[in-house]
């Protein structure tokens, strides 16, 4: 299961809009490499695939996921952090990570 938090939930639904992509999601993905073994991708796409498990937050925000990458993402909390002066990002709380890298785009398990 992915967790989607309300502000996580405001920006899927508001760059779907800006977007074109009405009744979409936001795919998340792992794949190897990265400083520490595996990197997170994110994807705007206009609907899941058949084997994707579909993870709905506040406002009909949808996250994609597919079967390999759900392993190592299954538990996780996705949020989004506006409190950055320099840029504002999606964040994972993983709980299968062990250790992340600085930039928080990868994670050892």
């Amino acid at each position: 299961m992915i967790e989607i938090t309300e502000r996580a939930s405001r920006v899927i639904n508001r760059q779907l809009l800006k977007q074109a992509k009405p009744g979409g999601g936001l795919r998340i993905a792992v794949k190897a490499g990265g400083c520490s073994g595996f990197s997170y991708t994110f994807a705007w796409d206009h609907a899941a695939k058949d084997t994707d498990q579909v993870f709905e937050g506040a406002g009909g925000a949808k996250v994609f996921v597919d079967p390999r990458s759900l392993k190592l993402l299954d538990g996780t909390v996705l949020d989004f952090d506006e409190n950055n002066l320099l840029a504002t990002s999606f964040t994972l709380k993983n709980p299968h990570a062990k250790s992340t890298c600085g930039c928080g785009e990868s994670f050892s398990a």
